[in-house]
């Protein structure tokens, strides 16, 4: 039987009826075609689907969307403001820090989601959260130059 609920997405006010166990991941992914959250494993392993809620990063995969009712979330489309991009964005495309991209919204989202929770993360503390998140491109050393390029500045 579904149920309604209110939530907002990238600062905007949205509605669902659904299931209420139905993954929050479904429900950007499909009701509101927020397609820049990935599916990756479906058990909050790689990290792929992370979005921001109330100021921390989660699996979306693993997020009941009833656990999302009267909440805030960021998606990788509501990170930028206009045609500016925040700076793990700018980091992460200096640095050529993806190569198929799959992964890379959750990433980005991993990152700013440990600086909106603890801004004064070192930098040990964001690569040891940042253990979470797979890239079967093994890019990883270009993801961690552009980590450290952009603390300095997403901690601003």
């Amino acid at each position: 039987m579904d149920t309604s609920f209110r939530f907002t997405v990238n600062g905007q006010p949205r509605t669902v009826a659904t299931d209420p166990q139905r993954p929050l991941l479904d429900v950007l992914r499909e009701e509101l075609q927020l397609t820049g959250t990935k599916y990756g494993c479906g058990e909050g392993q790689c990290r792929a689907c992370t979005v921001i809620m109330n100021g921390k990063s989660v699996a979306s995969c693993l997020i009941p969307v009833s656990e999302a009712d009267g909440k805030s979330i960021l998606t990788i489309e509501g990170v930028a403001e206009g045609e500016n991009l925040h700076p793990v964005q700018e980091a992460f495309l200096a640095e050529g820090a993806f190569q198929c991209g799959y992964c890379t919204s959750g990433m980005i989202l991993g990152v700013i989601g440990l600086l909106k929770e603890k801004p004064s993360a070192t930098e040990a503390e964001v690569m040891s959260r940042m253990q979470k998140h797979l890239c079967r491109c093994c890019s990883y050393p270009r993801i961690l130059k552009a980590i450290r390029r952009a603390l300095p500045s997403a901690r601003k």
